[in-house]
């Protein structure tokens, strides 16, 4: 589905270039579920942009169902990513005049009809267990968790055909980092592919395939195989290979 072709991305800083993504040969599977992990600083976060269109990378091409993002324009670019995908940010990214279920629906009231956007809007809701009176309040009204769910809602309404999510469940509890999970596992379970960068082993456990990146290079790769339960062996062998890759 996503293909890269040495994958690059330069930063400059103070006169210095920084090279976050070095020559990435990458594919991400079709239905699929990716995690995408490894220390602070290596890369991960501007990956998961590149891979979505989010942004340009300084050299080589994404390759989306044969059609190379970085030949795009914005404007197609644009159409694209409301098109195909769902973005979940690091940080809250909610518009402050908006309710948190306007911002859900403003993507798929660009696609679709305002009652079955709503309705697909308020079930989600139901899932991330965000109630019907904290749904009509604005972001600055909620906490860290609601606002985070509420954009996961958004990334998830138009049901896309890839969900990237960049640490979903950090600003979460325990209990409605499982709600999450079990959303994103679901909607993968239903054909949706599913990109998600995090630093937590149970998070982790939900991919299919654990890629482990540092130094903007991948270092290492695990197929875990279809998620069913956190089960013990599914845990050690996670844990096996995070402590080989040095995490």
């Amino acid at each position: 589905m996503i293909v890269t072709k040495k994958l690059s991305k330069t930063f400059s800083h103070k006169g210095t270039q920084q090279h976050v993504l070095k020559n990435l040969d990458l594919t991400i599977r079709r239905g699929g579920f990716t995690v995408i992990m490894g220390p602070s600083g290596a890369g991960k976060s501007t990956l998961l942009y590149a891979l979505s269109g989010m942004d340009k990378p300084s050299l080589g091409s994404v390759v989306f169902d044969g059609e190379d993002l970085t030949e795009l324009s914005q404007d197609k670019l644009a159409v694209f990513r409301r098109t195909h995908c769902g973005f979940v940010f690091q940080q809250i990214n909610l518009l402050d005049s908006m309710s948190l279920t306007d911002n859900a629906m403003a993507p798929g009231l660009l696609v679709g009809k305002r009652k079955a956007v709503a309705a697909r809007v308020d079930a989600l809701f139901d899932l991330v267990g965000v109630d019907e009176a904290t749904r009509k309040k604005f972001p600055g009204m909620v906490s860290g968790g609601e606002g985070q769910r509420a954009a996961i809602v958004r990334a998830l309404v138009n049901e896309p055909d890839v969900v990237f999510a960049d640490e979903p469940t950090g600003q979460l509890n325990s209990e409605n980092s499982l709600r999450i999970l079990d959303l994103f596992s679901r909607v993968n379970r239903a054909g949706q592919t599913v990109a998600m960068v995090t630093h937590d082993l149970n998070s982790a456990l939900r991919g299919d395939r654990i890629l482990y990146l540092r130094d903007g290079t991948i270092q290492g790769e695990l197929n875990l195989g279809a998620f069913e339960t956190a089960d013990k062996d599914r845990r050690d062998r996670l844990a096996a290979f995070l402590e080989e890759m040095g995490w």
